[in-house]
Order: C-alpha cells, then structure tokens, then sequence
C-alpha cells in the first residue's frame, strides 16, 4: 500500500482498534476492488488484496443485513469481480474519491 493510502487507511479509521474486524475488511477490501476495477487505480498491491480476501467471513453477521446478503451471495475471494454488483457502489465512490483519488 502506498504512502497516501496508508494515510487514508488512517483517516478511514481502518487501524483502529474497537472497530468489528470485519466490518473494516470488508470496507478495505471493497474500497480496493472498487479502485482496480472500476478506476483502474490499485490502492493495495495484489499480495495485500489476496490476503485480505482470505480473513473475509461471508457467513459473519456484522449488523447490516443488506451487506451481510450481499457478502454471503457474491463475494469471491479469488477474484474482485463481485465488487461490480455490490449494493453501496455509490458509497464506496465516494470513499474513494474522498480520501484515494489523486493522492499518489
């Protein structure tokens, strides 16, 4: 991860302790497949997302269930594909250009 999105991470409270561990993995990992797939900005180097991928718990329960569906339907932790039908694109673009779009 580049020097700007380890500050981002940091803005984002992605290294905060207190924050549901999964929560913050999904957020991150759908941040990155968001910028590679649609942007074409990788944010996270492929070892970092291949990593990541793995600690994701589709079957977790986090409290939103619209996510936790989404999750458990279509996340593949091989590929970052399934980041074209998730339900928050909106979001996540907005995160995106926020605090990781021209910060390089």
């Amino acid at each position: 991860m580049n020097t700007t999105a380890k500050h981002s991470g940091i803005l984002l409270g992605m290294t905060m302790t207190g924050i549901n561990p999964e929560i913050r993995n999904r957020i991150r990992l759908s941040i990155a497949a968001y910028a590679y797939e649609f942007k074409d900005d990788q944010i996270m180097s492929d070892a970092e997302f291949d990593e990541l991928a793995l600690k994701i718990k589709p079957e977790e329960k986090t409290g939103n269930l619209k996510l936790d569906n989404f999750f458990k339907k279509h996340f593949q932790p091989d590929t970052g594909m399934w980041i074209r039908v998730h339900p928050e694109l909106g979001k996540l673009d907005y995160i995106y250009t926020t605090y990781f779009k021209d910060k390089k």
